[in-house]
């Protein structure tokens, strides 16, 4: 080999090597995009949950006398700290919670209509979700102030949070209005006289940054919808007291919040109060500060950072939806189908009378297989219908082909031929094969001796081209085995049925299948444009019109993957064969007959149920990881445990209809945790190579030689 030709090698391979590096890296920041914006929208709307609820701590030992015995607006900044109130016959209009899309516009006509301004608590995530009401408060002649970001119990939380909480505010409103806020109110206050230690470590955080804290004389109580008359009753002052009122316009349903607004300002009028901000009440004339550049930037920033993430929560919460019922539905289908397969097959099979009883030619194709080559043999020679067995050695440098001559067995050819390739190995033996039916069979499965028999019986009816046998998992000890166990039984077992009711069979496995060798020679042999021989070709046949049917008491017994790095190679060559299956024959989606079934049944099912299901799993797991975190934990886990018992449901009832012991389905639980994921994340590999044109070579599955105690 020449020194061009390695490097030619090494640079192929390393563009390989990059491209998937590549694909993992888009894969894990995607991945990463969708948990920080879940995280984004969890923080947000935490506060939603928290609204309404009283702060933890209702001690007030920390509380200075003077706040407690003080008027409602306080600069913790001077010692002792310095309050304030509005003067008499003045009332600073106070409103939290907001803004609210439905009531705070009521609220503003409200207040145009009687010519009063007010002060605006916001809440940060609120301006973030509808930073046009923030503008129309300002530009009213209200004021706006910081309500925290989530609503959020500042005294209670961490010296970070706090800052976050105030910066994140500030920053929106700078971003939605254009001007600075220096007043705060602590979430869960009221009166001076209710201070808490919370509160107070509120109002001392706010003013380490510089705000005003802004509490209440009177506290109408509004959010708990005592009605029209009593709202306006605890908002309205004694005597000629100024006063500090509280209101809301967020946080829930606010009607009676504006019509007892309307009769309080209406009273107020009457009675020659002034209404006003809380700049205006107390006499600050100093206007609002402009909001810094930086400020701005930040704020619609965090606005963008919001709102993505709302956008990804809703479609994510569809995407949940749908497979939720995509996965339901797919459950009633394939036991509905599989109760129907079980009574036609069962009862009033077509093909038994009389039954088929030509020989059969045995195609084995084999390329390094001795681990396993003579158990295969020698259960195929025991058939107890005619059969002719050729083992094609591909270039085996194992001595695959001498162990086979060495058997002698009757019937058993060998037929050796330089390394081409499984689909160039089966051809060959099609060539040889000295009969109509063939049976193609891998070089790791053992047949049992009615396998044959049961197979070629479908072939009764002419219409039949292909049969579909029964794999089982011989190596099926160990948790990798008895996962596969199940995945083989529950999930190709059942699928198959499914595939034959509805005459859309995509692929009957290499490890058992049947053919008319005339229909095979109409499609041209078995072709090596992918590298799923089998189901290229069993597409080919439907889309020439044959029927393609399962046979669930043809049994074949496989050895399966024992190591995760075998059983990844085998199934990444298996989805990236099926997609190049499903691509070549695409066009099978706009024909008639039985190529148009295929494509408009077999095709569509494959790409929803095995590609973009599998595409949305890992965001669809992140997404169950938020609910545990941010929404009702004991919710997300009842519907997982639904979503088991499901699963459970229909494995059972395919292990019943395959006469399987159900006693691996222990390990199922763990199956969907683990096992799962790896399946996805091999259809996720499959298609960023599929997509970026990169074509696999085959991979060669290593054999354990456990097929010769099954024998």
């Amino acid at each position: 080999m020449t020194a061009d030709v390695i490097t030619r090698r090494q640079h192929r391979s390393t563009a390989r090597a990059a491209r998937t590096r590549v694909h993992w890296v888009v894969l894990g920041a995607v991945l990463v995009a969708f948990a920080a914006a879940l995280v984004v929208h969890g923080y947000v709307h935490a506060g939603e949950a928290r609204s309404g609820t009283a702060a933890v701590d209702a001690r007030a030992d920390e509380v200075p006398a003077g706040v407690a015995t003080g008027d409602p607006v306080i600069d913790p900044t001077e010692d002792p700290p310095r309050t304030a109130a509005p003067a008499d016959r003045t009332v600073a209009l106070t409103f939290d919670d907001g803004p609210d899309p439905r009531w705070t516009p009521e609220i503003l006509r409200v207040l145009r209509a009687h010519g009063a301004t007010a002060t605006f608590f916001a809440v940060g995530s609120a301006v973030a979700e509808h930073p046009g009401l923030a503008r129309d408060i300002v530009a009213g002649g209200n004021e706006i102030g910081l309500h925290t970001f989530t609503h959020l119990d500042l005294g209670a939380a961490p010296a970070w949070q706090q800052s976050l909480e105030l910066a994140s505010t500030q920053r929106v409103i700078a971003a939605a209005t254009g001007v600075g806020a220096t007043w705060f109110r602590p979430p869960y206050s009221s009166t001076p006289a209710a201070v808490t230690n919370d509160v107070w470590r509120a109002v001392e955080a706010a003013g380490s940054d510089g705000y005003v804290s802004v509490l209440t004389t009177l506290d109408t109580r509004d959010w708990t919808r005592p009605g029209v008359d009593a709202i306006v009753a605890a908002g309205t002052p004694i005597g000629d007291d100024g006063a500090v009122i509280l209101m809301h316009d967020g946080g829930g349903d606010r009607s009676q919040t504006v019509a007892a607004l309307d009769e309080l300002l209406t009273a107020l009028e009457v009675r020659g109060y002034t209404v006003s901000s809380v700049s205006d009440a107390i006499g600050v004339t100093a206007e609002a500060p402009e909001a810094t550049w930086w400020d701005r930037a930040a704020g619609w920033a965090t606005i963008a950072a919001v709102r993505a993430s709302d956008v990804v929560v809703w479609a994510l919460t569809w995407a949940l939806v749908v497979s939720g019922i995509v996965v339901l539905l797919r459950a009633v289908l394939v036991m509905g189908a599989a109760v129907r397969h079980v009574r036609r097959v069962r009862r009033a099979p077509v093909w038994t009378d009389p039954p088929v009883a030509e020989p059969v030619s045995v195609i084995v194709p084999a390329y390094n297989e001795s681990a396993g080559i003579e158990a295969a043999v020698r259960s195929i020679a025991a058939s107890d219908h005619p059969v002719e067995v050729i083992v094609v050695d591909d270039g085996s440098t194992d001595g695959t082909a001498d162990l086979v001559e060495r058997l002698a067995l009757p019937r058993v050819r060998v037929i050796r031929q330089p390394n081409q390739g499984k689909p160039a190995a089966l051809n060959t033996g099609i060539r040889a094969a000295r009969h109509e039916l063939i049976v193609m069979v891998d070089g790791d499965t053992v047949f049992e001796p009615e396998t044959v028999r049961l197979l070629v019986q479908p072939f009764a009816d002419p219409k039949v081209g292909a049969v579909s046998g029964n794999t089982k998992v011989a190596n099926r000890g160990g948790l990798l085995g008895r996962w596969q166990h199940i995945e083989y039984v529950v999930g190709f077992n059942l699928d198959r049925r499914l595939f034959d009711v509805a005459e859309c069979m995509p692929t009957v496995p290499g490890a058992i299948g049947g053919f008319r060798r005339s229909a095979l020679e109409r499609v041209g042999g078995v072709s090596s444009d992918t590298l799923a021989e089998d189901t290229d070709l069993t597409m080919a046949l439907c889309r020439d019109g044959w029927r393609v049917v399962y046979e669930e008491q043809a049994r074949a017994w496989t050895e399966a993957p024992q190591t995760l790095d075998a059983l990844w190679k085998q199934r990444y060559r298996w989805c990236y064969g099926t997609l190049q299956a499903m691509f070549k024959h695409r066009k099978a989606v706009v024909q008639g007959g039985a190529a148009g079934k295929l494509g408009r049944r077999g095709l569509g099912y494959l790409l929803v149920l095995q590609v973009l299901l599998p595409l949305l799993a890992p965001v669809v797991d992140v997404f169950a990881l938020y609910g545990l975190v941010f929404l009702d934990p004991v919710r997300i886990i009842a519907l997982w445990a639904a979503f088991m018992l499901v699963q459970l449901l229909m494995a059972w009832f395919a292990f019943a209809l395959d006469g399987e012991s159900p006693r691996p389905l222990w390990s199922l639980p763990l199956q969907q945790v683990v096992y799962r994921q790896l399946m996805y994340l091999v259809v996720i590999q499959s298609v960023f190579t599929a997509l970026a044109g990169t074509r696999l070579r085959w991979h060669r599955m290593e054999r354990y030689g456990s097929l010769a105690k099954a024998a």
